[in-house]
């Protein structure tokens, strides 16, 4: 059986949005699919460290965009019902009385089966993210990058 391509764009950094994205791609892996996942803008927040990662050669922007925007996926907030901020642990309660994985746990299988990761480069210069402060074991590219992959695959998301 040949191996079918699948391309996820992951542009949110909401909680709910993440994790689908996530749950999609690690089916889609499951099912020997070939999966890239290509973050950007608002969805890099999901690559970020949880620990603040000292860097120099900010603008003042960018080290707002760094205080203000969440670090890793346990920070991130629901796109509805937010509740100042108890909406993800009411869904990561939730999630687990059903049984599903939590969103740490959905990043770190999709890694296991092979699940690439692209940061956007762009989208990275803007809001002021150095590499150290992202996941180690990911890739960097542009957009042309995202679009190569995208042009061999069959289905593409943006989520």
């Amino acid at each position: 059986m040949e191996t079918s391509k699948k391309t996820i764009i992951v542009f949110s950094g909401d909680f709910d949005k993440v994790t689908a994205a996530f749950v999609i791609a690690n089916g889609a892996a499951a099912m020997d699919d070939e999966v890239t996942m290509f973050f950007t803008f608002w969805g890099l927040n999901a690559l970020r460290k949880d620990a603040h990662v000292p860097t120099s050669g900010k603008s003042t922007v960018q080290k707002m965009f760094g205080a203000m925007m969440p670090r890793g996926p346990k920070k991130l907030g629901l796109s509805q019902m937010n509740f100042a901020g108890v909406g993800p642990k009411l869904m990561a309660k939730a999630m687990r009385d059903e049984n599903v994985m939590p969103l740490t746990e959905l990043i770190a299988t999709a890694r296991e089966q092979g699940v690439k990761f692209i940061a956007c480069t762009m989208s990275m210069d803007v809001m002021g993210l150095h590499k150290e402060e992202l996941l180690d074991g990911i890739e960097y590219a542009g957009v042309a990058s995202y679009l190569g992959e995208a042009d061999e695959a069959n289905v593409n998301l943006f989520i």
